[in-house]
């Protein structure tokens, strides 16, 4: 934990207590403090509350906030049924801000659209339900790019938003508001979600954790496309491994409104403790032999990261990928366009209402409207096949890595990045292929941090495991947040963290 030192009982904070200290402690810790009665409800609120009001005008992360004195009587009706011995759930008393996608009754869910720019539901979607009902309380949202389309946070209704390190770049997205605020420790952990590379972006561009669950192990429900949405997921984004698992329990388990989610509870994600590495086996694929644009010094990054898992007894070995990733993109696209185009096509109909859909979305929107059956058919072929080929990587391997992203934070006044490494980007996301990949393998994959650039900018590290292995990958980031602990060893100066010089790239 960072902040000043505190009296400690059993590991926990104790007595008199700094508010920045306790805006220091991660998700876990904070709760743990909370059932203990070390540290009262109303104290991490007004902490909070008050770390919002210092740093949020600065980045732009929590909007659609909820009024002080509605939060701190919340909190104090936490604190009561403590007092009697009631505990609502393992994140009782902890605030929260929703990611501004996800369906949150009684607080405006904009979707940083202006056609939704006063909508409020009247009921929580199925993960937002979960947090509420593990004790979460609820201080307003998180930004987004509008709808979610983009790995750049900035919309019409809500602005854009800066990042942690220095709010004149890109936080990225679309969870970056989220991932801004946990950075900074507004909110001990957030939700998010992930459909190319949205927990993984942000959480790589803030220098925190943010893990992709396989498809079913967060069910999202409601959903009117239950049976064909397999590519956009919800899952957490966090400063420490323990509070990511913790989330993701939360999280996770079965609903009989997902009939392909996992049968599985939420705590079957939990890893082992002190989970040794010795003899593991991780393959690289860097950039895919050249296949990926990067920005020189990501790669030299995510190796040096790599060093410092061969160091805690892992087996590294670069590996080359024998896939066709050119015709693997051409099918993300059909499928792409169809999946982000359905969803919006009645109001892309509508000319009064066009106009105000992002530019982006209205090229996705027309782009699907050529896609037919059969493209969509040949696309999941291609991603079986994909899925296929890397089963047989995984007879060898416990996990792949690879870069989570291709750039590092860039001018948040630029939508999106027209060029990587030299080379051209030809649509408003082909910059984040790097996670596109993944996401169409189907399979689970995280965004550890791997460090800065000699401008202070973070980068990150992807881990990719096996089907159902978000387990596996949450012992991996553990043991190495154990010997290198990036997040508390260099948490943004804007938030009052300690600086580290920054390694070479």
């Amino acid at each position: 934990m960072t902040g000043t030192a505190a009296p400690r009982v059993g590991g926990l904070p104790a007595g008199a207590i700094d508010p920045d200290d306790i805006t220091g402690w991660d998700a876990w810790s904070t709760a743990a403090a909370i059932r203990s009665r070390a540290v009262s409800c109303v104290a991490v609120m007004e902490a909070c509350l008050d770390r919002i009001d210092r740093l949020n005008p600065l980045v732009n992360a929590i909007v659609s906030a909820r009024q002080r004195e509605t939060l701190l009587d919340e909190a104090r009706a936490a604190d009561a049924e403590l007092a009697v011995g009631h505990l609502r759930g393992p994140l009782h008393g902890l605030p929260w801000a929703v990611k501004d996608l996800a369906l949150t009754a009684g607080i405006v869910t904009s979707f940083g659209s202006p056609l939704f720019a006063d909508f409020t539901p009247e009921e929580d979607g199925l993960a937002v339900a979960r947090l509420r009902a593990a004790g979460a309380i609820f201080i307003g949202k998180t930004n987004v790019p509008e709808f979610g389309l983009g790995s750049q946070t900035y919309n019409p209704v809500h602005g854009v938003t800066g990042n942690a390190y220095d709010p004149a770049l890109t936080c990225g997205g679309s969870s970056g508001g989220a991932a801004v605020a946990v950075a900074l420790g507004m909110i001990p952990a957030a939700d998010g979600s992930d459909m190319m590379g949205s927990l993984r972006n942000p959480a790589a561009f803030n220098n925190i954790y943010g893990l992709r669950p396989c498809f079913g192990r967060v069910p999202m429900a409601p959903a009117e496309d239950v049976f064909f949405a397999q590519l956009a997921v919800e899952g957490p984004m966090a400063r420490s491994v323990r509070d990511l698992a913790l989330l993701l329990s939360v999280q996770a388990g079965p609903h009989p409104g997902a009939p392909l989610a996992i049968r599985a509870p939420g705590d079957a994600v939990l890893p082992e403790r002190n989970a040794s590495l010795a003899g593991r086996r991780i393959a690289w694929v860097g950039d895919f032999g050249g296949y990926l644009a990067t920005e020189p010094g990501v790669l030299a990054l995510c190796e040096s990261a790599l060093e410092e898992f061969a160091a805690l007894g892992c087996a590294v070995t670069p590996v080359d990928i024998h896939f066709d990733l050119a015709r693997l993109w051409r099918a993300w696209l059909h499928l792409r366009h169809v999946w982000a185009g359905a969803r919006h096509l009645e109001i892309w109909r509508d000319p009064a209402r066009r106009d105000l859909l992002k530019p982006e979305l209205q090229w996705e929107i027309e782009q699907g409207l050529a896609v037919t059956g059969y493209d969509i058919h040949a696309a999941s072929v291609v991603r079986s096949q994909w899925h296929a080929y890397l089963q047989g990587l995984f007879a060898s391997y416990d996990v792949i890595a690879a870069p989570a992203v291709q750039v590092f934070p860039f001018d948040k006044s630029v939508t999106w990045p027209r060029e990587v490494g030299g080379r051209a980007m030809d649509t408003y996301h082909r910059w984040m292929e790097s996670t596109s990949i993944w996401t169409m393998s189907g399979l689970p994959c995280m965004s550890v941090p791997a460090g800065f650039d000699l401008a202070g900018r973070p980068t990150g590290l992807q881990l990719i495991g096996p089907d159902h292995g978000e387990k596996l990958l949450l012992e991996f980031a553990a043991a190495h947040e154990a010997a290198v602990d990036r997040v508390c060893g260099r948490r943004p100066p804007l938030g009052g963290g300690r600086e580290t010089p920054a390694p070479a790239a």
